[in-house]
């Protein structure tokens, strides 16, 4: 019996992208315009450059915005998370929000925008 081959290392996901169709688009964009107003605390960066969007999950006009932070540990969380909320809220058609904290996949640089790469220095 021989071993399993070992697996291959998971290619990182792409940055977030909102929807470019479907029933939920414009309202996707506008939060997804809406969230780049608000800066990582401790990087001059917005979060969706930053890459910590992991995208929507809709029910009727009900959305669940799930997005992670650069470390697990940041003593921000709490109050980012709710002004995340207030911010997809202000979004016209958008009943209620709420924002699920994930971890998996873990963030790296490779989530970041094309943008936030090169103020970086990592293209």
């Amino acid at each position: 019996m021989s071993d399993p081959a070992p697996a291959s290392p998971a290619e990182p996901a792409p940055p977030f992208a909102p929807s470019d169709s479907g029933p939920y688009a414009e309202r996707e964009k506008a939060i997804t315009e809406n969230l780049k107003q608000i800066y990582d605390p401790e990087i001059p960066m917005n979060i969706v450059d930053l890459g910590l969007i992991y995208g929507f999950e809709w029910t009727n006009d009900a959305v669940k915005l799930k997005m992670t932070l650069t470390a697990p540990g940041c003593p921000v969380a709490g109050i980012l998370a709710e002004e995340v909320k207030l911010a997809v809220e202000k979004v016209p058609n958008v009943q209620s929000a709420t924002v699920e904290m994930v971890w998996d996949p873990p963030w790296n640089p490779d989530r970041m925008s094309d943008f936030a790469k090169r103020q970086f220095g990592y293209v």
